[in-house]
């Protein structure tokens, strides 16, 4: 029989390997220990009474030789396992998933888990469980004491140990180190340890759970990940949670925003929520249907806890304290608010885009983190810090309003610092001149106050330059990143429609061409009344470079029930539109003094002020690439 320990000196208060592990609060049966890893070398003992790493065929999977029960929150109903439960289809494979079915058996959740996982399409050369023996042989030896540091990727990171006892720890960092030595590519992976963690409760040995470790890091499935293995793509994978946030979460993000100094932050421990915060019995739920769903199904999740937060706190209540330790707090007693069951259920309830377009806002995100030269472990200013507090100057909105703006923006953009493009009191009431200073520039964001007093605007997902593709004609361009707003006198975002409702817009098959759509043409008017003036139709959109990344939201990923609901910008020399069908969310004549508003079917937004407008003070801001 083979037993590992470790061996190393007494440390008051310590763990084992020299990181403190946090003990469970008297009372507390959620069994979420954890370990902090450092740079300390991890002294591993191992002595074997038989020369082999032979296991016992009598061992039964999942029996749970890792696990200390004392520790556990409650012990597992032993169920029957129908003889079929392996081979149903993937989707009921899902729905039961989804409503528990494993937890009846820990030898059924073991099973399923092993079977899953095996059938994760990954690349042809995968280290196995033979590989792990030998490996394990090769860096430990037998009979003898050796030391190991712990992989580099993991300095920093945090380790929940999830109810496991004295063996399963010392497992859990011979896996780890085993995962470093085999696969060096790996340079940043937070989530690593507690996947490891949760899979050894449920494998025969530690062989088997490397193996299957190993099989989820390889995954080479298209537009689809398990595991997050450099800064870069982990940065990327928050950055992508707070654009999903700030549009299915608009009222819990609006929240954060205003009681947060760096929303981000908050956002960046997304992951740890799920594999580090919830309690063991939730954190299995979770994983229970990530190895049949992958990743879009954390997004899900982790946005299900960002609403029921939502539900437990207020503004008053956060203010002055620390809103990404509450949160955590939050998590961590999730029991008191939710159970897993009503969690998951209101988690897919949330209707969210296609995996390849989530793929795609994943991949502009690693782009420009790129371009700002993150791609290394670093701390990131708060997108609010782009806006400074003390030097920003604009002679429509404040700071304090501009950072609200900034908040709305999707993450890659606001990497980046405010620059102004354009001022009606410095550049004059002039179209052209608006053109001529805004082309070159993707995005922008439009700003509008009224002699009113009253100030909205518009976030523009393209570069002005657009509407040059349609010829003669005039056309919409842009994408669903798109959106409306006001500032005052009440603090509004309208986004696409289908951002609340994207199950009503389907994927268009590959290779299918749109048909043309109605000209704004028609819609523009130089008076406030906005009078028909011609009546083109919109061209086909020009094809993407080859190689060149499709945009996010991009319309010809969609079939759309209306062709006036993607209606996001247009431009000719009569004037501008901002959204469109049934009405304008923003129009303006060819000088810049007259405008109109109006409900909108592309952003299903009311006025946005006074129906008929006169500019006091027009500004284009765009995004400084510095």
């Amino acid at each position: 029989m083979l037993q590992v320990g470790l061996s190393l000196p007494h440390s008051p208060g310590g763990a084992a390997g020299g990181f403190p592990m946090a003990e469970p609060a008297k009372g507390d049966n959620t069994g979420t220990g954890q370990e902090m890893f450092g740079s300390s070398p991890v002294t591993i003992v191992i002595t074997s009474e038989a020369d082999t790493w032979d296991i016992d065929a009598s061992s039964c999977l999942g029996c749970g030789q890792f696990v200390d029960w004392d520790r556990m929150p409650d012990p597992e109903q032993q169920a029957h396992i129908p003889r079929d439960i392996l081979s149903k289809p993937p989707k009921e494979l899902k729905k039961l998933a989804r409503e528990g079915y494993w937890a009846a058996s820990r030898a059924l959740r073991a099973q399923v888990y092993h079977q899953l996982i095996q059938q994760v399409t990954c690349r042809l050369v995968t280290p196995d469980a033979l590989v792990y023996r030998d490996v394990v042989s090769r860096l430990f030896g037998k009979l003898s004491v050796s030391s190991h540091p712990l992989p580099e990727f993991l300095e920093g990171c945090s380790m929940p140990t999830y109810c496991l006892n004295l063996e399963g720890v010392t497992a859990l960092k011979k896996i780890l180190i085993c995962v470093g030595n085999l696969f060096p590519d790996i340079t940043y992976s937070p989530i690593l340890p507690s996947l490891v963690a949760l899979l050894l409760h449920y494998s025969e040995d530690e062989a088997q759970c490397f193996e299957n470790i190993s099989r989820l890091i390889a995954s080479n499935a298209p537009h689809t990940s398990y595991i997050d293995q450099s800064f870069l793509a982990h940065q990327a994978s928050c950055m992508t949670f707070g654009d999903l946030a700030n549009k299915h979460c608009p009222a819990a993000h609006k929240l954060i925003a205003s009681t947060s100094e760096n929303v981000f932050e908050v956002y960046s421990e997304w992951l740890s929520w799920l594999f580090h915060d919830l309690p063991f019995n939730y954190a299995i739920r979770v994983f229970d249907v990530y190895l049949l769903e992958g990743q879009k199904v954390l997004y899900r999740i982790a946005l299900a806890l960002l609403k029921q937060y939502k539900l437990s706190v207020t503004a008053a209540e956060l203010e002055g304290t620390d809103t990404k330790a509450d949160l955590q707090a939050f998590v961590q007693n999730i029991a008191e608010h939710v159970t897993v069951d009503k969690l998951l259920e209101r988690a897919f309830g949330i209707r969210l885009f296609s995996r390849k377009e989530i793929w795609l806002l994943q991949m502009a995100n690693r782009k420009a983190l790129m371009e700002r030269g993150i791609t290394m472990v670093q701390s990131r200013q708060s997108f609010h810090l782009a806006v400074d507090m003390q030097n920003f100057s604009s002679s429509i909105v404040t700071a304090q309003e501009m950072r609200i703006i900034w908040s709305w923006i999707p993450e890659r953009f606001s990497l980046f610092p405010p620059l102004l493009l354009f001022s009606t009191s410095e550049d004059g009431c002039s179209l052209q001149r608006f053109y001529t200073c805004c082309e070159g520039y993707e995005p922008t964001v439009l700003l509008i106050k009224t002699t009113e007093g009253e100030v909205c605007g518009a976030f523009l997902s393209s570069d002005w330059s657009e509407r040059k593709k349609s010829g003669a004609t005039s056309g919409f361009f842009g994408t669903g990143e798109c959106f409306v707003f006001t500032v005052r006198p009440e603090t509004e975002r309208y986004e696409w429609v289908f951002i609340k409702k994207p199950e009503l817009a389907k994927a268009v098959p590959r290779l299918r061409q749109r048909s043309p759509s109605p000209s704004p043409a028609s819609l523009l008017g130089s008076s406030p009344d906005g009078c028909s003036t011609s009546s083109n139709r919109l061209t086909v959109p020009t094809p993407q470079r080859k190689g060149r990344l499709s945009p996010f939201l991009a319309i010809r990923h969609f079939l759309l029930p209306s062709k006036t609901a993607s209606m996001f910008m247009s431009g000719s020399r009569e004037g501008i539109i901002i959204g469109g069908g049934g009405g304008q969310a923003l129009s303006l004549d060819a000088n810049l003094l007259w405008g109109r508003t109006e409900h909108c079917e592309t952003f299903d937004n009311p006025p946005l002020c006074q129906e008929n407008f006169k500019v006091q003070l027009l500004e284009v801001w765009g995004f400084q690439n510095a």
